[in-house]
């Protein structure tokens, strides 16, 4: 895995606004957030992308995600966020370092937007039997 702003930060080289850390997973906020408290959770496992993520690594974001978002709700005032994950640049990850944005709604209309072009799922039934076979 090629040299990230996010292995820096973990390796305490470049400082962040540090919201909850254990052994396996760093949360911090975003230093170009889209709204106030917009934070990011990270893996401590230096991966790329999600599907990279041992089974141990997505537990434990998996437990503390839902606590972190929480505690962002409570501590902004938002009624709404949204989770964001991307993985590869083709899908607009910036860091190639799997992370989570934990995205708060804001009342003056901060936060994520999102223009979604959906499409008619055609092949419903064989595509979820192709999925099902390779888990």
């Amino acid at each position: 895995m090629a040299e990230t702003v996010f292995a820096k930060i973990l390796r305490g080289e470049i400082p962040c606004h540090r919201v909850y850390e254990d052994a396996a997973v760093l949360a911090f906020l975003d230093v170009n957030p889209l709204s106030r408290g917009h934070t990011l959770v990270i893996p401590k496992d230096m991966v790329e992308t999600l599907d990279q993520l041992s089974d141990d690594a997505a537990a434990a974001i998996g437990r503390v995600l839902p606590r972190i978002a929480r505690a962002v709700l409570a501590v902004t005032g938002a009624r709404a966020f949204n989770v964001l994950q991307n993985n590869g640049a083709d899908a607009h990850q910036a860091v190639l370092h799997v992370h989570f944005h934990i995205i708060p709604k804001l009342d003056d209309g901060s936060g994520l937007g999102i223009d979604w072009k959906a499409s008619r799922l055609v092949d419903g039934a064989e595509l979820a039997k192709a999925i099902a076979a390779k888990l």
